[in-house]
């Protein structure tokens, strides 16, 4: 009795889950995420995603410490690192991903990339050539398990107390990138956008290309707002495009026009992101012409 109505439950089950999970995958082709079944699955890849990061990143910080004499080389595992996690979580999450202009990370460079989700760093993670080092806040070393392997992968933080000490520890990190043979990259609005659209540019990328001589490689990332939204822990099935633009040379630059290259280089984001991304006062200026 009781195996028949076992099986008589599944059967009953079987075409309701398949029905849920039909919708599902209609919601994802859509790029919507609507419905408890949708919310459930993001939960469930986020949490695989977190016990995924917890296993890599042990592991990884095993290694570290065993190259704690070696500098270098945990900047190179630390790339791997990347390469291997960042690709992984990225593949958990399911985001369709489109990237563009891949031979331009081919040769040394400072690498850029606007930044509105968590997304991002992973999407950097994964894209960024061994032999990057990366750059962020000094107070990185605070966020859990990633902070810590950060530092341990001997990439650089800056001090962004205020604008002088930053200018200084731009220059340390530019130093070491010339001593060490590195490429640099860095998110040049310094934090993330809330809402996407594209936020004023720093000037410590170029403070570095003043000091590196490097070329400048911008990396264009849209739809990753849409996808993990601002105070959000829900991953919508959004689609990703990274768009890796030409090396700009900076051969030639001149620490007087500093302004000037900011502007130069953040009008070719306005023009290389959706007008979702576009800032206010570029769709004004827009609307005005």
């Amino acid at each position: 009795m009781g195996d028949a109505a076992t099986s008589e439950q599944r059967r009953r089950w079987l075409p309701w889950a398949r029905r849920q999970a039909a919708a599902y995958l209609a919601l994802a082709a859509a790029g919507r995420d609507d419905g408890w079944a949708a919310s459930l699955v993001s939960a469930v890849r986020v949490a695989v995603c977190f016990v995924a990061m917890m296993v890599t990143t042990a592991a990884w910080a095993a290694v570290m410490l065993l190259l704690l004499p070696w500098p270098c080389e945990r900047i190179r595992q630390g790339n791997l690192y990347g390469h291997v996690t960042g690709r992984m979580l990225l593949w958990i999450l399911g985001n369709p991903i489109k990237v563009e202009g891949l031979e331009h990370l081919n040769n040394r460079g400072i690498f850029i990339c606007n930044h509105a989700s968590p997304l991002d760093i992973f999407l950097v993670m994964w894209l960024a050539p061994t032999g990057t080092v990366g750059i962020a806040k000094k107070e990185i070393i605070w966020y859990p398990l990633f902070g810590q392997l950060y530092v341990l992968a001997n990439h650089l933080r800056i001090d962004r107390s205020n604008p002088a000490a930053a200018i200084e520890s731009m220059k340390d990190v530019a130093r070491a990138v010339v001593k060490n043979n590195l490429s640099l990259i860095l998110f040049p609005e310094g934090t993330r956008s809330r809402n996407g659209r594209l936020l004023p540019f720093k000037k410590g990328f170029v403070h570095a290309a003043l000091q590196t001589k490097l070329p400048i490689v911008p990396i264009v990332v849209t739809g990753t707002h849409v996808a993990w939204r601002n105070n959000s822990v829900r991953v919508r099935p959004v689609p990703l495009t990274v768009k890796i633009l030409p090396p700009i040379s900076t051969d030639g630059w001149e620490e007087e026009r500093i302004n000037e290259y900011v502007e130069m280089v953040q009008s070719i984001y306005i023009d290389n992101v959706p007008d979702s991304q576009k800032p206010l006062h570029a769709l004004a200026d827009r609307k005005s012409d």
